[in-house]
């Protein structure tokens, strides 16, 4: 069986309907009551936005008619109302509780690997030392907390010696491939969707696009174990990023307990939304840098009543989190800090240097992601996912130990990199000369230690290892994030210009340039932590090419305002050296590295090619397959689904004629006849399959298949010679997945969204066939 092809012809027609049809035109539909499944989409493919806003609109008049009838439809009408509401109120509470068992989870078994309370196992170091009373949580200050070496009895007392450093040592490896091990087996035995960060399919869903599971109960589960189990490892990944495909599972899981939306994708779309928002706020404690990323990075779509959604889902979050406490210091991060020292005029050179490096950074990073990502993909290394994984693990572990900083959780040396040493601070990077017996010492600047310089060797080694080992580390099989290790290559920088910065300023007080930081020879205020704080946002904004959203975030984490200034011009400065050396941040290049069909709207389309020269079928293609509107038979349009892989054909008046009736969708079409062979009696093979509304009485035929209630009757339709600047826009704005294309009336072609994206990648000098999916 052949499909019905379009041929050229001139089309005559006087404007009257003919009157070949001489049955009712009330006759019921076949299909009155549609099949469950019509409307609905397959594992990918891209959904139809406008489609399915319009079917909302449909539901929603019906509800609003039917409200004036009594009582209970007007409770309906107000369940209807609120669900919206309600729906993200449940996730915000279900992302706040798993963010904070994630936390407390990944912080035990994270000091696990150094030792373990004899008082009771399930403390974590810090809070083992709390119940004992002890003021510092190293291993000779705390009581309660017995290293490995000293439960082996390979060590005695609290003082560590060689045969205990080696013991600490391997169990420390032993303990990292262990948890590496367990999170890579949950990712590839229950759930391999799991694995990563996930933003770039959250991306690329909430652009329209169907992943059947990415979204499910599994993955959840699965996702928050190994976010547990891989940070635990050591591994230079974060458990932020994944957070947000945490909450869209929890978005995703409850949309179905509210038809509204759980039926509707396009719907659903905007409960994922507020999800993402609750991922971010639960990630850093910031429930308006949650919202500004939703808008920013991930959704595509983003009405007004999304916004207040996602706000008060992210505050729902917020607040749950907070309720735990999962870090014990009432706040939501663990590198909490609060700035009350000024910045000076002088110090923007130093955060534009700052934002120039992060730039490079992240453009050298994400070549050199991609990269790797690219040769795991097509090399053997690909099929060995676990092995790849604790290769990197052992590597890591190895390498990571005999430095403090590396071997230390990564959120924790963030922290320290953001703190202003204190009174109470004894580390190596808070080894200044100062004096002891003054308090107001504390809050300026001094001659840096011995022990500071040691701290910034140790620190630029640190730098060299976190720098690679995470291009290595983001992609592998478990799941892993990006925001973290980002942040701590940025903070080490940062920390290490801001010792400089310091100490240049502290050795030429005298100096007219810097003579307005000083008040006096012992009394200059330069805050490391600050530089610390501008890095980090700076290296994050140049992997990622986030700007309002990372400013905000970042202002969250610190609660100083006065520094929003610096934060924006580092940011800024961090994107536009970034854009100038490639234009697309780290989780951009994944999609597209994968294949996915997302048509980004921040790219604008300069060509001047036109839909003639994209639409399909082209010169060397087959006929375009078409169904007519009431000739064809079932046993007809069957074969054309053996035929042909289209995901939906244009429907005409007849082969003579290019008259456009409508487009019916291929699932639906295949769900209705199937219905109809089942449940319809008198519906067989030579049974004329009609999309009119008149059907002929003729009690010698087989029964008719009347399907017009499937059809599209008002298809998004151009011309041969629109610019495709225009189509591309369209596609964007209007979030279409096919458009059909006319000349003076008559049916040419279609274009769908991965005609476009082909396209769009053909004339940027890619490979077209990276674009996998429909």
């Amino acid at each position: 069986m052949e499909c019905k092809t379009l041929d050229i012809v001139p089309v005559f027609n006087d404007g009257k309907q003919t009157n070949r049809f001489k049955g009712s035109s009330n006759l019921m539909d076949t299909l009155e009551d549609l099949p469950s499944g019509i409307g609905q989409y397959e594992d990918f493919h891209t959904i139809d936005w406008l489609r399915d806003i319009a079917r909302d609109r449909m539901r929603h008049r019906h509800i609003t008619k039917k409200r004036q009838e009594g009582c209970w439809e007007k409770v309906l009408s107000a369940h209807d109302a609120w669900s919206g509401w309600v729906c993200v109120l449940l996730v915000g509470v279900a992302a706040g509780l798993c963010a904070g068992i994630i936390d407390i989870g990944a912080t035990w078994m994270s000091d696990l690997k150094e030792g373990i309370c004899k008082e009771a196992f399930w403390l974590n170091k810090e809070q083992c030392c709390w119940s004992a009373n002890d003021t510092t949580y190293d291993d000779e200050g705390c009581s309660q907390w017995n290293t490995w070496s000293e439960i082996l009895g390979a060590q005695t007392g609290k003082k560590a010696a060689a045969g205990g450093y080696i013991v600490k040592y391997l169990l420390y490896v032993l303990w990292a491939v262990v948890f590496a091990m367990l999170a890579s087996m949950f990712v590839h035995s229950f759930a391999p969707y799991a694995c990563g960060s996930g933003i770039p399919e959250i991306k690329t869903i909430l652009s329209g696009f169907i992943i059947r599971g990415y979204l499910g109960k599994w993955t959840l589960l699965t996702k928050s174990v190994g976010m547990m189990l891989a940070v635990s490892a050591g591994l230079s990944l974060g458990k932020e990023g994944p957070f947000v495909h945490v909450a869209a599972c929890c978005g995703n899981i409850f949309s179905y307990l509210f038809p509204k939306y759980g039926s509707n994708e396009a719907k659903k779309r905007e409960i994922l939304s507020a999800a993402a928002a609750a991922g971010v706020s639960v990630a850093f404690g910031a429930p308006i840098g949650g919202v500004l990323f939703s808008l920013e990075e991930v959704s595509y779509y983003f009405p007004l009543k999304t916004l207040w959604r996602s706000f008060f889902c992210a505050l729902a979050a917020a607040f749950v989190l907070r309720s735990i406490n999962p870090f014990g210091n009432d706040h939501l991060v663990m590198f909490y800090v609060e700035y009350n020292e000024p910045w000076y005029l002088q110090e923007l050179i130093p955060f534009i240097f700052l934002g120039a490096l992060g730039g490079l950074y992240g453009s050298f990073f994400n070549k050199m992601n991609i990269a790797w990502c690219r040769y795991r993909k097509n090399s053997k290394l690909g099929q060995y996912p676990i092995v790849e994984v604790l290769g990197v693990t052992l590597v890591t572990a190895i390498l990571s130990y005999p430095n403090k900083y590396t071997r230390m959780n990564t959120s924790e040396l963030i922290r320290q990199l953001f703190s202003r040493c204190g009174a109470e601070d004894k580390t190596m990077l808070c080894d200044y000369n100062r004096n002891s017996t003054s308090l107001s010492s504390y809050t300026s600047s001094t001659v840096a230690g011995d022990e500071v310089y040691t701290a910034l060797w140790m620190l630029f080694l640190g730098l060299l290892f976190k720098g690679l080992i995470t291009i290595f580390t983001f992609g592998i099989k478990v799941p892993s994030g990006l925001f973290i290790p980002s942040m701590a290559v940025g903070a080490i920088v940062g920390r290490i210009v801001g010792i400089g910065m310091e100490q240049l300023v502290v050795r030429n007080h005298d100096n007219p340039f810097f003579q307005n930081m000083c008040q006096s020879k012992q009394f200059c205020t330069i805050t490391p932590g600050l530089y610390a704080m501008v890095g980090a946002a700076a290296a994050l904004g140049g992997v990622t090419r986030m700007t309002v959203s990372l400013v905000v975030i970042m202002f969250e984490l610190t609660g100083g305002l006065q520094y929003i200034v610096p934060l924006m011009l580092a940011v800024m400065t961090s994107k536009w050296v970034g854009d100038a050396l490639g234009k697309d941040g780290i989780y951009d290049a994944h999609i597209a590295l994968n294949g996915y069909p997302y048509l980004d709207s921040k790219k604008e389309f300069t060509h001047t090619t036109i839909a003639a020269d994209v639409m399909r079928p082209r010169r060397n293609d087959p006929p375009l397959c078409v169904i007519t509107q009431d000739s064809m038979t079932v046993e007809e349009v069957e074969a054309i689904f053996r035929d042909t892989s289209h995901n939906g054909f244009p429907v005409v008046l007849s082969s003579e004629s290019q008259y456009l009736v409508g487009f019916v969708l291929r699932r639906d079409l295949m769900l209705a006849i199937a219905n109809a062979r089942k449940n319809q009696e008198g519906v067989v093979s030579n049974s004329i399959v009609y999309f009119s509304s008149q059907v002929p009485n003729n009690p010698n035929d087989p029964a008719p298949l009347k399907l017009r209630k499937i059809l599209d009757m008002a298809p998004i339709t151009i011309t041969d010679q629109t610019p495709m600047e225009t189509v591309v826009e369209m596609f964007r704005k209007l979030g279409l997945r096919q458009t059909l294309v006319t000349h003076n009336g008559r049916l040419l072609g279609i274009i769908t969204k991965k005609d476009v994206l082909r396209h769009v990648a053909q004339l940027g000098n890619q490979d077209p066939e990276s674009i996998l999916f429909n």
